[in-house]
């Protein structure tokens, strides 16, 4: 479904008649389905909720939480919708330039497959970026500052997202919440009279940031490759060709040209999906903990491995440092929450880690299940469990810190375990940002596709370029999925379609990939000054 009104190139209209339809409206039918997924979307998601909640047996004693958790959860889904009609489009460029597939049927098979790879998807990405956000915000994230920085972090990409949109540039949605999520934690750093270097976690950042930068680069040159490496070894001349007229390629390679855009769109969904999960899910532990602070679903049979391997990791963190343990919980906190912060280890956390770990397994223990843990404790509990994995996460990457064999293996199995605890994401949610990134699809996407198909080639697009560009596209998401990264289809397939122009020595429309340089430099710093402007403005409504 297509509501955008963005205008043909004349420019390639004049020098290539076979430009693809792009106006058809769509039918009546179409609009109803449309209309009535999101309805159900939006049906079910509440619903889940009420359940989860009623579930825990929990009194309701104010409603304003939940206003709040309906307003934040229609951003978050709100942001899955745009990266949908944002990014996608570059997925379904290729199979609509070439003809393999009409306009309306692309963008909707593209929905499908973006669904499909949302429900599948691992979780690593989701947890990956959250990473970044500053401790003591994800410590309190139902607070005032909590709904303030889920808030201005979602607002922010939203404006970019649309404003680049309107532009037709190819930003990319994850360069912008990423930007966005760094742009809280130095504007809260700053607020609190610290140096603002001293608000975001920088070595996960810089490996994000690396994932971001080289994924182009590298999309650019391997599609340069994948398509001389094509022209060598396969001779099929027709291959090679621009489409003629409006005709539908050879079977077999508008075989190979569906089979890439069905795996870019379902790496996309896969990959960038996740970013909403993430979100939405520190979004319900902030606001309803008692539903969705610890995985009530594991089995009781784990929970007695559970307290088993956190009593000995205790004693192996306690085998491994001469100072006492500190004499409260709250004094262990504190030590464990300054050196999440300050990323500085003092003699003191190692002691601290082992009384955090024995305090876990107690209340555990004393519990049961987490089923049973009463809902005036489930968010200590929480952010007890998330302070002690993010210290393990912190020391394992230290090399001034050495545990024996024994230690790293318990420590880890620990680690594991309160992860399995806090970093899961209920169903509803993935089907929730699912339908979100699906319907985006198939709303707008004329603006991007136009300029993918049209303007940063010189030429038309050949078969082996559209199939050369979405295989590198389709590999480098799914792989970055398998190591929790997150990389950006739009400038992976973006920087593959004028590596294939190089290499086919078409030309590359230079203004066109000036607005590509200059939305790729300036998303990240405008992404972090509207989103440090929103947060410092929202602290001060909350």
């Amino acid at each position: 479904m297509d509501t955008s009104a963005a205008s043909p190139s004349s420019r390639f209209q004049s020098v290539s008649p076979s430009r693809p339809t792009l106006d058809r409206k769509p039918s009546a039918m179409t609009t109803v389905i449309f209309i009535g997924l999101m309805v159900t979307g939006l049906i079910y998601t509440g619903f889940s909720l009420m359940s989860d909640v009623n579930d825990t047996g929990a009194p309701t004693t104010t409603w304003l939480p939940f206003l709040l958790l309906g307003l934040a959860l229609v951003i978050a889904l709100g942001f899955e919708f745009v990266n949908g009609f944002h990014d996608t489009a570059n997925a379904v460029a290729t199979v609509i330039y070439t003809h393999s597939l009409p306009a309306n049927f692309a963008v909707v098979w593209s929905g499908l497959f973006n669904f499909l790879g949302v429900l599948v998807s691992s979780g690593a990405v989701a947890f990956g970026i959250i990473s970044l956000l500053p401790v003591e915000l994800i410590l309190q994230v139902g607070t005032g500052a909590g709904f303030a920085m889920v808030f201005a972090l979602l607002i922010a990409a939203i404006i970019w997202n649309l404003g680049t949109w309107l532009l037709g540039l190819p930003a990319s949605s994850s360069h912008t919440l990423i930007g966005s999520i760094i742009g809280v934690g130095v504007a809260n750093a700053l607020m609190h009279g610290r140096d603002g270097t001293s608000g975001v976690d920088w070595a996960q950042a810089t490996k994000i940031g690396y994932s971001l930068l080289l994924s182009p680069i590298i999309g650019f040159f391997f599609a340069a490759l994948l398509l001389l490496a094509l022209k060598a070894f396969v001779k099929s001349k027709e291959l090679y060709q621009e489409p003629k007229g409006n005709k539908p390629p050879p079977l077999w390679i508008r075989g190979l040209l569906i089979l890439t855009c069905t795996g870019v769109s379902f790496a996309h969904g896969s990959n960038d999906g996740q970013k909403g999960m993430g979100l939405i899910m520190l979004i319900l532990v902030g606001t309803v903990p008692m539903a969705y602070a610890l995985n009530r679903a594991m089995p009781v049979d784990q929970m007695t491995q559970f307290v088993a391997v956190a009593h000995v990791t205790q004693q192996s963190l306690l085998n491994n440092t001469p100072v006492t343990p500190p004499a409260s919980n709250d004094a262990a906190r504190h030590t464990l929450t300054e050196y999440v912060r300050t990323k500085t280890v003092t003699p003191e956390v190692i002691p601290a880690l082992a009384a955090m770990t024995g305090s876990i397994g107690d209340q555990v223990k004393s519990h049961g299940t987490f089923a049973a843990v009463p809902a005036e404790q489930v968010g200590n509990v929480r952010n007890d469990m998330y302070l002690a994995s993010e210290a393990i996460r912190f020391l394992d990457k230290d090399q001034s810190v050495k545990f024996n064999s024994d230690t790293k293996a318990n420590v880890t199995a620990f680690k594991k375990e309160i992860d399995s605890a806090t970093k899961f994401i209920p169903l509803w949610v993935k089907v929730a940002v699912a339908i979100a990134l699906g319907l985006g699809t198939m709303v707008g996407w004329k603006r991007i596709v136009v300029t993918v198909g049209e303007k940063i080639g010189k030429t038309h697009l050949t078969y082996g370029q559209g199939a050369s560009a979405e295989l590198v596209a389709m590999t480098m998401i799914g792989a970055a999925d398998m190591y929790g990264l997150p990389v950006s289809t739009t400038h992976v397939l973006s920087s593959g379609v004028a590596g294939t122009m190089a290499a086919n020595k078409s030309g590359l429309q230079m203004s066109t990939i000036r607005n590509l340089l200059m939305a790729w430099v300036l998303t990240l710093p405008m992404a972090m000054l509207l989103s440090g402007s929103l947060y410092w403005l929202f602290t001060q409504l909350f």
